[in-house]
């Protein structure tokens, strides 16, 4: 059982201990040999002081090349070979889309079996919500075949930028003897970074918008405003918050140069277009509209309470069903000037050790602004380079642009990952630090740096990764080498969660030749799909935890791993009646007035889970639109299951209040004229507990799909399942 006090105090602190993996200890080995360095003033050459130094290409292809290697180990120990976090493997399947020239791409019928978790589909079409920035490298990748390698090159290039902007941070503050040590020393603090190697091995943005910014500052710093405006419009294709604080700095820069050209700001603003276009066509092939955001889109359809997502404050912001747990412990009253700061602070306190691995290393940043450079021997009172405010200022704003925004989006592993697009920044300014506050001892102080920094991570940010490392089962949830082992090469592979289902999909595959991989339902959806397929080859990849049981005196023993598995399989037939699913519906075609979302329930619905449609207020009315698959026109005798007293977790549950739920066919559907009088729609009063299937009513209806409107007024409403059974015709 966990202390209390104690776990306030590692939350506070962190975790400390003895290395816990063979990275760590590797670390610690290296952060020994560098602090004999420092003692005895080895390494001279390498930070490129003396008469004998390093050759500079060849310390840059090293540096690079070794930070590369690492961010490919990271892959391999950490992620255990592919992508983890699920915004991580919505990117990888964006990037394979966009690798077939697709923002968005057509879906077969049931559309059910495709959509699913940070998904838009429109219409028909289907694309990812995250902006094309970042899918557009992973799509090179996929091009050759190797989309993991995005970011190990990705890692190199932010050694080589880190490296460029210290330089310049280091002329313009008048550092001109230890310009090249400088920067050299920045460079490896990048290739030391542990939060820069996840987000150099996982898929997300934050690595590639890292890179954009060091090079957006670097050429506005150089006066070359096109190359400024091309690196902005790089970031705000890739993170389009994170390109406002570098927006606003390099044009700064640019207007306050000592002789700004008349045509400097037609210069960056055609270097902006190509990214300002990119992220424009995108959003209109995902949401049908040039200036709809894909994620607002995305949470107006798939979460609540409406307008939960949103930079800004007041109540209702936070979105319950996505991030319910820190909505109902973080936001109880909403989002205010409080909760801002609570939020912001605790990205701050992350992001101490994201900077150099070890928390008091991260306050270095600040020693260029307070104790300006002063060359040794030079009079007069030490003027602050504007290089080195201007990258402040970039630090400052890049925390208020996102202090809007009430999710912290912090884990370990990825540390604060909002304000890790600066790091490259702050590693600059942590190596003009070490300048100014040892010059005459630069490489002793370097060196003695960059070892606790090493160490800091063997014993204290290694238990971070190594959390990292074991989250969500342990390992990818969808690899290639299962279907390789079993001989898999082409077919219908059906996947259970939305990680593999991101992870494994193409959009252009084609069951004959390769792997087309689909949701699997557990209801005639997945026969559907089968039978329009023609019935290929089918298999079942099981992603599962095994968690024996063990007498309640057993000692504890270690987790059981995860295992992965791919077997043939084939979709029950059909029955006299098909059975639908109605929670596979999430996200829903449309829905206002509140939210609808799955939710587990009571064990009488069937996989105990349902859709919950949820008004946003005590006496207000919620729709949710959903779709049901019709195989073939005909006269259906149509049966819905409802659960009563279910609730989306972290909303309020069944009130005193009265409860009416609504559901009604629409689009593809009209009463049969048998039925006079009984319409294609049912009502019902919500009671507290249990499951009851509604009247049959026999409706007319036309493939694809019917619409179907659920509505609930006063409180929670939740339909398990719809029923169709074929009438058969007379002769």
């Amino acid at each position: 059982m966990t202390n209390p006090t104690l776990a306030k105090i590692t939350a506070v602190l962190g975790t400390w201990g003895k290395p816990p993996d063979v990275p760590a200890k590797v670390a610690l080995g290296m952060a020994a040999v560098l602090a004999l360095a420092a003692l005895f003033g080895r390494g001279r050459s390498i930070l490129g002081i003396g008469e004998h130094v390093l050759p500079r290409r060849l310390f840059l292809a090293l540096t690079a090349f070794v930070t590369a290697l690492l961010s490919l180990f990271w892959i391999a120990f950490y992620l255990r070979g592919g992508p983890r976090i699920v915004d991580a493997t919505t990117y990888f399947l964006q990037g394979r889309a966009l690798s077939h020239g697709d923002f968005a791409w057509p879906v077969l019928e049931p559309s059910a079996s495709f959509r699913g978790r940070f998904l838009i589909y429109r219409d028909g079409v289907m694309g990812g919500i995250f902006p094309p920035g970042f899918p557009l490298l992973l799509a090179a990748g996929f091009t050759i075949g190797a989309p993991m390698i995005v970011g190990p090159l990705l890692a190199a290039g932010i050694v080589l930028a880190t490296y460029r902007l210290a330089r310049r941070f280091a002329e313009q503050s008048g550092a001109t003897e230890l310009a090249e040590p400088i920067a050299r020393t920045a460079a490896l603090f990048s290739m030391v970074s542990a939060t820069l190697r996840y987000h150099t091995a996982d898929t997300m943005s934050h690595g590639a918008t890292a890179l954009g910014i060091a090079l957006a500052l670097s050429f506005a710093l150089e006066r070359r405003p096109g190359l400024a405006g091309l690196a902005v419009g790089a970031v705000l294709a890739t993170r389009p918050v994170s390109a406002l604080p570098i927006g606003i700095v390099c044009t700064v820069i640019l207007l306050t140069s000592a002789a700004p050209r008349r045509d400097v700001g037609v210069r960056a603003l055609l270097g902006l277009l190509p990214g300002v276009v990119l992220l424009l066509a995108s959003q209109k092939a995902v949401t049908g509209h040039w200036l709809e955001s894909s994620q607002r889109l995305y949470y107006t359809l798939s979460d609540g309470p409406p307008g939960c997502f949103r930079f800004g404050f007041g109540v209702g912001t936070g979105c319950v069903n996505e991030h319910g747990e820190f909505v109902e412990a973080r936001l109880p009253h909403g989002y205010g000037v409080l909760a801002a700061a609570g939020t912001t602070l605790r990205r701050l306190r992350m992001h101490l050790t994201d900077i150099a691995n070890f928390e008091p290393l991260a306050l270095l940043v600040f020693v260029p602004l307070l104790r300006p450079w002063r060359a040794e021997g030079s009079a007069g009172k030490p003027r602050r380079s504007k290089a080195v405010v201007m990258a402040l200022v970039l630090v400052g704003l890049q925390v208020l642009a996102y202090a809007p925004f009430y999710f912290d989006g912090n884990y370990p592993g990825g540390g604060a990952r909002f304000f890790a697009d600066v790091l490259p920044v702050e590693h600059a300014l942590l190596a003009l630090a070490i300048a100014t506050l040892a010059s005459r001892r630069f490489q002793h102080a370097a060196f003695a740096t960059l070892g606790v920094a090493l160490a800091g991570f063997a014993i204290h940010l290694s238990f971070d990764h190594e959390q990292l490392a074991d989250r969500d089962g342990g390992r990818p949830m969808f690899e290639p080498d299962v279907l390789t082992r079993a001989n898999v090469a082409a077919g219908l592979v059906f996947v259970d969660t939305d990680h593999g289902f991101s992870l494994a999909h193409d959009p252009e595959a084609n069951v004959k030749k390769n792997v087309l991989v689909a949701r699997l339902r557990n209801d005639d959806r997945d026969r559907l799909l089968f039978d329009k397929l023609d019935h290929p080859p089918t298999y079942l990849y099981k992603f599962e935890t095994p968690k024996p049981a063990a007498p309640a005196d057993a000692p504890p023993s270690p987790p059981s791993e995860t295992t992965a598995s791919v077997a043939p399989w084939a979709p029950p037939a059909f029955t006299d009646s098909m059975r639908f699913e109605t929670e596979a519906e999430w996200p829903p075609l449309a829905q206002s007035g509140g939210f609808a979302a799955p939710a587990f329930t009571e064990g009488c619905a069937s996989q105990t889970r349902a859709l919950v449609v949820t008004p946003s207020t005590a006496d207000g009315t919620a729709s949710a639109t959903v779709s049901v698959p019709v195989p073939e026109a005909g006269r259906y005798s149509v049966v819905p299951r409802i659960v009563h007293g279910a609730h989306v977790p972290h909303t309020e549950p069944r009130g005193q209040g009265h409860i009416k739920g609504g559901l009604r066919f629409e689009v593809g559907a009209h009463a049969s004229p048998a039925n006079a009088g009984k319409p294609a729609v049912w009502s019902w009063n919500v009671a507290n507990h249990g499951c009851l299937d509604l009247q049959a009513i026999e409706v007319d209806l036309a493939p694809p799909s019917a619409t179907v409107v659920i509505e609930a007024t006063g409180g929670p409403v939740a339909v398990d399942k719809i029923t169709l059974r074929k009438i058969p015709t007379k002769r």
